[in-house]
């Protein structure tokens, strides 16, 4: 009734607001169970309901009744951390980086109610590829760490590689700042009228640039579209959907494709409590 475990976690969410945040907390992260249904507790007016259902409580009802029928109410991906560490507790937690981050986002509710928040060890990751693709990458000039980046991010660096002149403006816009500085130091010494027209300008032709600048890249990546789709082709393959192969992919995939000594390579290969991320070049 206090709703702890939404203040706490919406504070943790907060704090880990660079990160992609895994669970949104509500105001009560407990359903009613009865019968052949499940479904969320909801506070509205003081009256606690039950979903889609006309079942209601009062505060003192609903307390009484997890008091005396404690099976009748279930956790959400909130609240269960919790009744697995206080069912069964654990030292270490195992996980990926998702997984590492949701687990961070319970922290301070865990320390609040009084229980054990367990090690947390962010395990080994891959990301499995072919000799064909791995070469693929080294044909069109990819680098590991290009393949990870976003793909606006890929694909804007390497029309800028590819492209025989300059895409980057930076040094126009040098160019044109100090000749309005020079324009605003005469500005400084006459009415205020002149000093807003000449800062004016300079916004203004500052923008001109750089739309200049984006319309150069769109057409550069016109010219340059055939490499371009080759190698965003080969980013979506390795990461599905935008996304870790991991996340994606089924390891029978790749066994179907490999045969029998795809796990003897992966036993070889992964150090699960080594938190690398390792690139497997699968044969």
């Amino acid at each position: 009734t206090q709703q702890t475990s939404y203040k706490k976690v919406i504070e943790a969410t907060e704090k880990l607001k660079d990160y992609t945040i895994q669970v949104n907390p509500r105001e009560i992260n407990l359903f009613f169970m009865e019968n052949d249904f499940r479904e969320r507790i909801i506070l509205e007016n003081g009256v606690y309901k039950v979903n889609n259902t006309k079942i209601e409580f009062s505060k003192t009802e609903i307390l009484e009744l997890l008091e005396n029928q404690p099976e009748k109410f279930s956790p959400n991906v909130i609240m269960r951390p919790l009744y697995q560490e206080v069912i069964l507790p654990n030292l270490c937690y195992i996980g990926g980086g998702g997984e590492i981050t949701y687990w961070l986002e319970l922290k301070s509710f865990f320390n609040v109610v009084n229980v054990t928040f367990p090690i947390l060890l962010l395990r080994n990751s891959a990301l499995l590829v072919t000799e064909k693709k791995a070469k693929k990458a080294d044909k069109l000039g990819l680098s590991w760490s290009d393949l990870f980046s976003k793909q606006n991010d890929l694909v804007n660096k390497k029309t800028a590689e590819l492209s025989k002149f300059p895409i980057d403006f930076s040094a126009q816009k040098e160019h044109l700042q100090k000749q309005f500085e020079a324009l605003l130091g005469i500005a400084n010494q006459t009415d205020k009228s002149f000093l807003g027209a000449v800062k004016a300008q300079e916004a203004k032709q500052t923008k001109g640039l750089e739309n200049l600048q984006k319309r150069l890249l769109k057409a550069q990546k016109r010219n340059y579209s055939e490499t371009l789709e080759r190698i965003t082709t080969l980013q979506n393959e390795l990461f599905p959907n935008q996304s870790l192969q991991e996340r994606q992919a089924n390891f029978s995939e790749f066994y179907l494709e490999i045969g029998e000594s795809f796990i003897p390579q992966l036993c070889n290969e992964l150090k699960p409590l080594e938190n690398n991320f390792n690139i497997i070049i699968i044969s």
